[in-house]
């Protein structure tokens, strides 16, 4: 398949993501699914789902967990958001609403129907961060371990295609505070296979 080929199909099936109602009835607002992607990305960032600040603004981790995400990777928001290199697809693409300890999780629906659809158009994907146990469950499937730090503590077993990290969202402070490990000593060799990914693809920091 070409690349002009590529694109027009990929560009046909984010049409369908972005009209699509399989969850309508679940959903505390009209569907607005929220993703970025285009074929020549090489980093793939899958997080759960919007919250109601992305979904108000319908940009991907525009929110306090986004800027803890981009601290992590060390990145300004204009590289974040450079979609010729980072896709961004989250595993429910609406916004779920609230429940009772924070936003409900991401709708089951979404990911068996989209993810692999997008994945095939997405050729040149060359590492997918998995963000938080809803994304690290949907791909790693039961290679994650017990906990979510034991997945992420052993973040070298799933690659060359996957990096498990934790959710960045200020209600995980605790966790912070718990496994200070995390950025002290596996983030940033984390963050250097990422900039290595997107240097090599051309994205300069």
């Amino acid at each position: 398949m070409k690349i002009g080929s590529d694109e027009d199909s990929l560009s046909e099936l984010l049409s369908q993501i972005r009209a699509c109602k399989i969850c309508e009835e679940h959903l505390p607002f009209p569907p607005k699914p929220i993703l970025i992607a285009k074929p020549g990305a090489v980093l793939l960032i899958v997080g759960q789902a919007p919250g109601l600040r992305v979904h108000e603004t319908g940009l991907p981790w525009n929110d306090p967990s986004g800027d803890r995400l981009r601290k992590w990777l060390r990145m300004t928001r204009t590289q974040f958001y450079n979609d010729d290199f980072i896709a961004i697809i989250p595993t429910g693409f609406c916004y779920p609403g609230k429940g009772n300890r924070g936003d409900l999780p991401p709708r089951p629906e979404c990911a068996p129907q989209w993810h692999p659809l997008l994945r095939k158009l997405l050729k040149n994907i060359k590492l997918t961060l998995l963000i938080g146990s809803h994304a690290q469950r949907y791909y790693l499937r039961n290679h994650v371990c017990s906990s979510l730090a034991e997945t992420v503590r052993n973040w070298q077993a799933y690659l060359p295609d996957f990096i498990p990290l934790p959710h960045p969202s200020p209600r995980n402070i605790a966790w912070f505070k718990k496994n200070q490990w995390f950025e002290n000593e596996v983030l940033p060799n984390i963050r250097c296979h990422v900039w290595r990914i997107l240097n090599q693809a051309g994205m300069n920091f």
